[in-house]
C-alpha cells in the first residue's frame, strides 16, 4: 500500500490546514494519483496530464485558471494551481510504498511514451482537419458589418473579421503564419473555436510589421482597441493562458523588436500574472488597466466618452 501527500497553500488566505492531507492509493500510476489529488483539493483536473516536468495550463469551468507541473522520474512529484481560488498544491510520493524494479519502471515509462505518441498523432490529425475546415469556412464567410451587435457593444470596427451564421469570424494563425483555426464570436460575446483546432501558441494579427513595439493582448476587442489607440502591430493571443506561448513565437520571429504585454486587471489576478510571466519570458514590458475588473477595451471606451463629452 502506498501513501501520497499533498501540501495545499491558499495564496490569498495564508496556509490552509491541509498540509498533512494524505490519500491512500493501491497502484503505481502517478498520473491518475495526481488527478485524484486534484480532486481531493477541489480542483477539476484536465483530461490529459503531461508528466514531462514542464508547466502546463488548463481550464477550470471553461476559464484558463489552472496550471500544473508533474514529473515521474524517480519519485513522482509536482504541483497544481487554481488561480481563481488562490490555491496551490504541492504533491509528492511519500510514506511506505512498494519498491519497483528497474524493469517495472522502464515498462511504465515505455507505456507513457507510447500513450503520448498516440495522443500526438491523434492531435495532429485533428489539427489538420480543423485547418482544412478553417479555410473552407473563411471562404464562405462575408465581410462583417460594422453594426454587428458585438462590435457595436464594444465600440470597435471589424478590422478584417468576417461574418458566418451571424457570428464574427476571426482567423487564427500558427508560427508559420498558416491559417489553422477560427474563432467565432456571437452577438452576445460567446466565443468558441473549431473542434480539434490548434490554439496553443497561435494568434490573430492586426496591422503590419513596423519599427514600433509589438502589442500582445488576450482578446479580439482588446486587440482592436489597442490598435486604435497606438497603431502598433497588435497580436491577439485569444486568452491569458496563451500569452506567453504567443509572445515567445513573436520574439523568435522578431528578435530585435520591443514587445509589450497588455493584460486584463482581473480581480483574481490571473490576467496580471499571465502578462507578467509572458513579459519575463521575452524581455517585454507589462501594461495593466488601473481599475480592477477592466480590460483595454474598457479603457478605450472611456477615452471615447471623454472625447465625445
Amino acid at each position: 500500500m502506498s501513501f501520497y501527500k499533498t501540501a495545499v497553500r491558499h495564496d490569498n488566505a495564508g496556509t490552509a490546514n491541509l498540509n498533512n492531507l494524505q490519500t491512500n492509493y493501491s497502484h503505481f500510476d502517478p498520473v491518475e494519483q495526481f488527478k485524484n489529488a486534484m480532486l481531493d483539493a477541489g480542483v477539476s483536473p484536465p483530461e490529459n496530464i503531461v508528466a514531462d516536468g514542464g508547466l502546463h495550463r488548463f481550464k477550470i469551468n471553461g476559464k484558463p485558471n489552472g496550471a500544473y507541473v508533474l514529473h515521474v522520474d524517480c519519485r513522482p512529484a509536482g504541483f497544481f494551481q487554481d488561480f481563481k481560488r488562490g490555491v496551490k498544491v504541492f504533491w509528492k510520493m511519500s510514506g511506505d510504498r512498494k519498491v519497483y524494479s528497474d524493469a517495472e519502471r522502464h515498462s511504465y515509462k515505455m507505456r507513457c511514451i507510447e500513450q503520448e505518441k498516440q495522443r500526438q498523432e491523434s492531435e495532429a490529425l485533428d489539427h489538420a482537419k480543423a485547418a482544412k475546415t478553417s479555410l473552407y469556412l473563411w471562404k464562405k464567410a462575408v465581410p462583417a458589418p460594422e453594426n454587428h451587435p458585438y462590435l457595436s457593444r464594444k465600440r470597435i470596427n471589424p478590422y478584417g473579421a468576417r461574418l458566418y451564421r451571424e457570428c464574427l469570424v476571426i482567423r487564427i494563425f500558427d508560427e508559420r503564419k498558416q491559417l489553422v483555426n477560427l474563432q467565432f464570436i456571437s452577438g452576445d460575446g460567446v466565443k468558441r473555436f473549431l473542434k480539434g483546432g490548434k490554439k496553443k501558441a497561435c494568434f490573430s494579427v492586426i496591422g503590419e510589421a513596423n519599427e514600433f513595439p509589438i502589442d500582445v493582448c488576450e482578446g479580439f476587442s482588446t486587440g482592436v482597441s489597442l490598435y486604435e489607440m497606438s497603431r502598433n502591430q497588435t497580436v491577439i493571443a485569444l486568452d491569458c493562458g496563451n500569452l506567453e506561448a504567443v509572445a515567445r513565437v513573436w520574439r523568435k520571429l522578431y528578435p530585435d523588436r520591443a514587445i509589450h504585454l497588455y493584460g486584463d486587471n482581473d480581480e483574481s489576478g490571473v490576467g496580471q500574472l499571465s502578462a507578467e510571466s509572458a513579459a519575463s519570458a521575452v524581455g517585454g514590458r507589462v501594461f495593466i488597466p488601473e481599475k480592477v475588473g477592466q480590460d483595454w477595451n474598457d479603457v478605450f471606451c472611456e477615452m471615447l466618452d471623454e472625447v465625445n463629452s
